[in-house]
């Protein structure tokens, strides 16, 4: 096991297990691993724990996963057998019970394959693709199958499996792409809006999240296809599907899909599919004259066109597919007459933009293509185009203060899944829809048919008026002369006579931060860590851009990896001051009562003074003086980095130190509105370019 095993065995961060083999000379030595990522015995780490007062008792879904991880055959070999073994305990619990009680380890081995190959025969077909399980494989197995049968009948065959493939996907994210939850629920539900789904195919079905996502939606009898090339993902995704859709016949199978279709007689009702992005060797050369290239021969650079026409192709006629796409996939010129027969066939019935972020790679904004077995010759077709990223963007308008009310780059889920499925259903069922400027539009085929056939929905969709109208930016002008008559108010004054003798420098004793931590004064603090349980409601984070731009907190918390507790973060509370340790700035904030709860983030120090000793306001002020951050920040590397204990402030009675807070909070207040200022300023400005430039603003 890796020192992150041991961490999360000890529930305990990583630091603490370093921390452990550089303090106690009899922890245990490594037995295998690298020198920068070191393994050690499960065996020998549990009882130096038990030891240490460390550990009471290893969760039995953990000690499964440690004998899992250091399976000889490695860890997915290891899971296939694990969950054929907790396919057999839910399928037929009476044998198991009679074999774990009767058998000693080489007669449990030698029995067991026999029974996990008739298990797995009646309920994966006789083609399934979890081979491999003969008594030899099975032979260093005894003790992880004992293990595996007995946490069954604590947690479940299904949520057992659930967890350790959970963690084993958590462990390898650079091996998968996975589907993430939203958008294959959003996908499933597209393709259920004619009816429940009976038959399903995902021909690239990865761990099978999409398959999962379906049903959902199903109707009785429910029959999943799936196929992926990896050996090893076919075969577990098969025994997730068994477990989690009992009553659903699963066939998966492992091959090149483009290749070696698995399914070439199936007639679907709906394909669901997240298709291997710009490949290049899907088989051009080899599959020059396949029958699938009804819509024309993709070029060897439009691998997304061969699985759309893949997808068509294992329809029955009105059955619909849904695939997630490269946005690269609706302009490319070299994919533009296969998309334009498409069209005109009535093939592809909608695309729709998701959000930048909604699933991988995070950086580019995804489409979702919707398309329909043609089976009316007589149908004008129609194109529906939407685009779900402006009617999910949180608010744009400003709290008092100058803070705007959500963060940045940030989307609710909800939101984009309804303007999605809406608009398909309203689509789907009358032909037409109410067009949304920004948003949705319906166009006909033949409008799209120009020289590119681009399809990307951004080029279609009429835009929003100008910031919301003539009317939005009356009220951004009423609001900005409002502000920056304010902002005219509250600008300090220096409070002394420019002409005036200037008065000799305040020579005061001086403290540092972290002296006054070390008496009781405040409380430091580091921000960073922290977790949520995945799908569980969890604060907002502060981030440091946050601190820096005077905004509210927009950042997120990571999703605690399967199987393991949430870490709790460190939560602000009202008068706390924030300080943020990276570029220089001389930078501090005092939480006021919108920012509480929110969980500090990385790159902020926390300091919380004790108010009977220590003055917030008083503490921030002077943690911005620019010499002051000079003297404590460090320039060894490409960035600066301020060390926060360094910090100094005056030893001043409180008192004094409330006269001084009082004038930095109306500096802070006339900051805001100088922020406010200039946001309402840059929103009037280009809501009145793009209100002259559409013709919804007239020039006098």
């Amino acid at each position: 096991m890796t020192a992150a095993g041991i961490a999360r065995l000890a529930g305990v961060g990583r630091a603490a297990v370093s921390n452990w083999r550089r303090r106690h000379a009899d922890f245990p030595k490594p037995v295998g691993g690298t020198e920068t990522s070191p393994a050690f015995a499960l065996r020998d780490v549990e009882q130096w724990l038990r030891d240490q007062g460390k550990l009471a008792e290893i969760p039995a879904r953990e000690r499964v996963w440690q004998q899992l991880v250091g399976h000889p055959a490695g860890a997915a070999a290891a899971l296939r057998q694990v969950g054929a073994v907790l396919l057999l305990v839910h399928e037929r619990p009476a044998a198991w019970r009679e074999l774990r009680g009767a058998a000693d380890d080489t007669e449990l081995t030698g029995v067991l394959p026999a029974m996990l190959e008739s298990v797995l025969t009646g309920r994966l077909g006789p083609e399934h693709p979890v081979r491999g399980l003969t008594r030899a494989a099975l032979a260093h197995s005894a003790a992880l199958v004992r293990a595996a049968g007995d946490l069954a009948t604590t947690d479940g065959a299904a949520a057992a499996y659930g967890f350790l493939l959970g963690r084993h996907l958590d462990a390898n994210p650079r091996q998968y792409t996975l589907t993430p939850p939203g958008p294959a629920a959003l996908m499933a539900e597209l393709a259920a809006g004619a009816g429940p789904l009976g038959v399903v195919l995902d021909p690239a079905c990865g761990a099978g999240g999409l398959l999962a996502a379906a049903r959902e939606h199903s109707a009785a009898p429910l029959t999943l296809h799936g196929q992926d090339a990896d050996p090893d993902l076919a075969a577990l995704t098969a025994l997730r599907l068994a477990l989690e859709a009992p009553g659903a016949e699963v066939r998966v199978r492992a091959a090149d899909t483009l290749r070696a279709d698995a399914f070439p007689q199936l007639a679907a009702d709906a394909v669901l599919l997240h298709p291997p992005f710009n490949e290049r060797n899907w088989g051009h050369d080899e599959l020059a004259y396949d029958p699938r290239w009804e819509y024309g021969f993709p070029a060897r650079t439009e691998s997304e066109l061969a699985w759309v026409q893949h997808a068509l192709a294992r329809l029955r006629p009105g059955g619909t597919a849904v695939l997630l796409m490269p946005p690269a996939a609706a302009s490319r010129r070299s994919g533009r007459r296969i998309r334009a027969d498409l069209l005109r066939r009535g093939a592809l019935r909608a695309v729709i933009a998701l959000p930048a972020g909604a699933a991988p790679p995070n950086n580019i904004p995804l489409h979702l293509w919707v398309l329909r077995k043609p089976g009316d010759p007589s149908a004008v077709p129609h194109l529906l185009v939407v685009d779900t990223a402006p009617a999910a963007k949180p608010s744009a308008s400003f709290e008092q203060g100058g803070t705007p009310t959500a963060g940045r780059d940030k989307f609710d889920w909800q939101t984009v899944r309804a303007t999605a499925v809406d608009a398909w259903r309203d689509f789907d069922r009358d032909g037409g829809i109410e067009e949304v400027p920004g948003v949705r539009r319906s166009l006909a085929a033949i409008d799209l048919l120009g020289d590119d056939v681009d399809l990307a929905p951004a080029r279609h969709l009429p835009p929003p008026a100008a910031a919301g109208g003539p009317a939005e930016l009356a009220r951004v002008h009423d609001r900005l002369t409002a502000t920056l008559a304010r902002t005219t108010a509250l600008t300090p004054h220096p409070g002394a006579d420019a002409t005036a003798p200037q008065p000799p420098a305040a020579r005061w004793p001086l403290t540092t931060v972290g002296e006054l931590a070390r008496s009781g004064a405040l409380v430091l603090r580091t921000g960073g860590a922290g977790t949520t349980a995945p799908g569980g409601a969890a604060p907002a984070v502060l981030t440091d851009h946050d601190v820096i731009g005077g905004l509210a907190p927009s950042g997120t918390l990571p999703e605690t990896p399967t199987g393991t507790p949430p870490e709790e973060p460190v939560l602000v509370q009202e008068g706390d001051v924030i300080v943020p340790v990276l570029g220089g700035g001389a930078t501090a904030r005092v939480v006021d009562e919108t920012t509480a709860g929110a969980a500090l983030g990385r790159n902020l120090t926390l300091l919380r003074p004790d108010t009977v000793a220590l003055d917030p306001w008083f503490l921030a002020g002077f943690l911005r003086g620019t010499a002051n951050n000079r003297q404590a920040s460090s320039y060894a590397s490409t960035a600066t980095r301020l060390d926060v204990r360094r910090l100094q402030l005056p030893r001043l009675p409180l008192a004094d130190q409330r006269r001084y807070g009082r004038r930095f909070a109306d500096l802070a207040t006339f900051e805001n509105a100088l922020r406010l200022a200039s946001r309402l300023g840059e929103q009037l400005v280009q809501g009145l370019h793009d209100g002259l430039t559409d013709g919804s603003v007239a020039p006098d």
